[in-house]
Order: C-alpha cells, then sequence, then structure tokens
C-alpha cells in the first residue's frame, strides 16, 4: 500500500510538470488541424514520449546516482558532441519556457482586465511585475512549492474542471467536424511541450528508490492524466473558437502569439469563466516556471562552477533570469513562437532524437531496433517541419480551399473560395 502511494504521488507529479505552457497553447496550434488529426497526433507522441521517459529512466535507475544528468549520459554514448548537444538543447528548452511564461502570464493577466491586446508600457508593466514575483519565489528555493505543492495541483485540477464544464456548454459541434492535415506539422512542436516531463525523471526514479515496475507505473499513469486532460481542453477550445474570423479567432490568437485562455474568455464574456481561467493558466504557469527556473539555475550553477565561485549567486540568477526577461520584452507576442521552438527543436531532439539513438545502440533485438527506428523518425520529422518552417524554407500560410462557409463567419463566396488563404505565420513583433 505504501508503494502505491508513492506510485501516485509521483504520478501526480509528473501530471504537474505536463501542466503548463503546452496546454495553454494546445487548442490554437491544432485549431487548424481540427480535432480529429489532433487527437491522433497527441496518441502518437504521447506514446513515443513515454518510450523516450522509459529510456531515460532505465539508464537512471541503471545508474543509481543523485548526480545522473543528460549531458553526462549523452556523452557516454555519443561522445563530447552528444554532451554539447544536450547542454545546448537543455539551455534552449528552459530558456525558451522561462520567456513563453513570461509572455503568455503577462497576456493572461491583461487579459483578465479586459485589455487583450495590449501595447506599450502596459505589457511592459505587466511583464516586469510577472518577473518580479515569478523569479522572487525561484530564488526562494524548493520550500516554499514543497509545502503548497498539494494545494496548488488541487487548484489547477478543480478550476481546470470548472472551466472545461463552462466551455463545454457552448462548443459548436460543427467546428469538431473541421480537419486539415496539412495544418498537422505546425501542432506537433506544442504537442511535444505538452507531453514534457523529462528533466524530473531522475527525481522520479529517486523517489521511487530505483524500483523501475514502479517508475514505469507511475509515469504511465500521469502521461495518461495528462493525454485525457490535453484531448478534453483541444474539443472544448477547438469547439469554442471561430477558426478563421474575428478578433479571437484560432488565427488571430496565432498570430498575435494569445494563450487559448485569452480567446475563449473574450467569446464566451463570462466573468466566472474569465475569473476561472485565469486562476488556472497563471497557477500552471507560477508552478512550471518556479519548477523550470530551479531547474536552469542548478544547470547554470554547473556551467559556472569554476567562474563564479560560492559567492555568485546574483550572477547566476542574473544569467539565469534576465535574458528570457529581454526577449519577452522586446518580443511580447512570442509565447507559441516560443513554445514551437522549445517542442519542435529543444524536446524533439534531447528528449526524442537522443534517447532513440541510445536505445537503438543498447537494443539486440530486431523488434527492438525496428521499434528505436520508428520512434527516431517520428521526432526527427518533427524537427525538419519546425527548422524548415523557422528558416522560412517552407511557406506555413496554408491554402483553405475546401472552407466556402465558417460557422459565426461571413459567407465565402464559392468563387472567390479557391484563393482564400488562412496565414498562420507568428507575427510576434
Amino acid at each position: 500500500m505504501k508503494k502505491d502511494k508513492a506510485v501516485f504521488m509521483m504520478a501526480l507529479l509528473v501530471v504537474g510538470n505536463l501542466i503548463g505552457a503546452g496546454i495553454l497553447a494546445l487548442p490554437i496550434q491544432t485549431g487548424g488541424a481540427g480535432v480529429l488529426f489532433s487527437v491522433v497526433a497527441m496518441a502518437v507522441f504521447c506514446g513515443a514520449m513515454y518510450f523516450s521517459a522509459v529510456t531515460l529512466a532505465a539508464e537512471a535507475v541503471e545508474a543509481r546516482t543523485d548526480n545522473f544528468n543528460y549531458p553526462s549520459l549523452y556523452q557516454r554514448y555519443l561522445g563530447t558532441f552528444g554532451k554539447w548537444l544536450a547542454t545546448i538543447t537543455n539551455m534552449l528548452i528552459l530558456y525558451g519556457l522561462l520567456t513563453a511564461y513570461l509572455s503568455g502570464g503577462s497576456a493572461i493577466i491583461l487579459g483578465a482586465f479586459g485589455v487583450a491586446d495590449a501595447e506599450g508600457h502596459r505589457q511592459l508593466v505587466t511583464i516586469l511585475l510577472l518577473f518580479a514575483v515569478l523569479s522572487a519565489l525561484t530564488m526562494c528555493g524548493t520550500t516554499i512549492i514543497a509545502r503548497c505543492n498539494g494545494l496548488l495541483m488541487a487548484l489547477l485540477g478543480a478550476t481546470f474542471a470548472v472551466i472545461v464544464i463552462i466551455g463545454a456548454i457552448h462548443i459548436k459541434p460543427e467546428r469538431e467536424l473541421f480537419f486539415n492535415i496539412r495544418f498537422l506539422p505546425i501542432a506537433v512542436p506544442v504537442i511535444l511541450t505538452s507531453f514534457h516531463f523529462h528533466n524530473i525523471i531522475p527525481s522520479v526514479c529517486r523517489q521511487l528508490e530505483w524500483d523501475m515496475v514502479a517508475v514505469r507505473k507511475s509515469m504511465a499513469i500521469g502521461m495518461m492524466i495528462g493525454f485525457f486532460m490535453n484531448l478534453i481542453w483541444v474539443a472544448v477550445g477547438i469547439g469554442v473558437l471561430p477558426l478563421t474570423f474575428g478578433e479571437h479567432s484560432v488565427v488571430y490568437s496565432y498570430q498575435h502569439g494569445l494563450p487559448a485562455t485569452v480567446p475563449i474568455s473574450e467569446i464566451l464574456q463570462m466573468p466566472s469563466f474569465s475569473i476561472f481561467a485565469a486562476v488556472f493558466a497563471l497557477t500552471a504557469i507560477c508552478t512550471s516556471y518556479v519548477a523550470n527556473g530551479m531547474g536552469l539555475m542548478d544547470f547554470n550553477k554547473d556551467l559556472l562552477a569554476n567562474t563564479i565561485g560560492k559567492s555568485g549567486k546574483i550572477l547566476m540568477g542574473l544569467c539565469t533570469f534576465l535574458p528570457p526577461l529581454l526577449i519577452a520584452i522586446l518580443f511580447p507576442n512570442v509565447f507559441l513562437k516560443a513554445i514551437g521552438v522549445v517542442g519542435g527543436v529543444g524536446i524533439a531532439v534531447l528528449f526524442g532524437i537522443l534517447p532513440a539513438i541510445v536505445f537503438l545502440i543498447k537494443s539486440k533485438t530486431t523488434r527492438g531496433k525496428l521499434l528505436a527506428l520508428v520512434v527516431l523518425t517520428l521526432f526527427l520529422s518533427a524537427l525538419c517541419f519546425d527548422l524548415l518552417d523557422d528558416f522560412g524554407i517552407i511557406d506555413s500560410a496554408v491554402e483553405i480551399e475546401r472552407i466556402e462557409r465558417m460557422p459565426d463567419s461571413p459567407p465565402i463566396n464559392p468563387d472567390q473560395a479557391q484563393g482564400q488563404r488562412l496565414t498562420i505565420k507568428a507575427n510576434s513583433q
């Protein structure tokens, strides 16, 4: 019974790490692909991320050391190249997430006060205040968060249930029927981010006393809970938001880097939903910012150990928190773009491609090698699509030829339908 309780507590820890920037961005990123293709992609990449999690957990259990880290792991299998690739991608993930939290959190706060598309000093002040609060909490260490973790998880669950129930009442079923597979590559990076918890795998293994069966079970339970939460939220978001028309559409929100709770609140115009949605989103951002911020501080501490000495805590804090703040100030609408880079590049490489290579190297069976190759291909595809899009080699403006009329939108002349285009390229300026 004691072991079962420990497994369940670690599963909740996994869920807490899954609920963050990814779930806030999912309905916007997946809206163009539609519910059908998005759910299929979520199931496939959830399985792939579980595969990589089990691979990394097996390495941690085999090592049974408190200072287990991914750069050293990949150095063992891939040499110096693996070590530095892991170092760079881990920094990309952590810095990218902190930037996304500041950008998305400011949009949520301004939206809660009815300023959904703020510019200038309001946005700057909001980002600075959010930065000060979250960074101070992170610098305080784990004590405060550890004491409040149960309360925060309960708050997340309760507010999520409320906004889903309210949102479900306003779903328009015809919107759930739309799908376009050509939008799917754009949705994959945020799907990867929404199933990312791999930084805490060494801690989960240590807490479960290196019991691999218990570790696999806790991760499976946590990821299944996360999967169903993501699925429900995608269905609600796509069902409530119009795709192409209006300032609160999926397209507009993508172009302006808004978390899904902001346009949904504007459409519903219900104070109760807006309050619960803001609390849910800000709680998710707060817990994730602190967790990733502490991880980045520890990471920078290791990198700067020979430079800053024992009295360099201020320098370490500046190296950790100043870059995300500057990026968020310069590009306040960068929320979705940051999530895309984190998932499509950082997570795809560090927690997708590299674990698949490790499994491929260690596997002694044809079946195992084939499975590793399939997973490797999935993550390589995600990386390639994201890089091609980021560098402008492929155009992410996708033509909508089949849409002649959208719900709550003006009619489209059938003669003009051939030329109708949906521009989903993020305008982060």
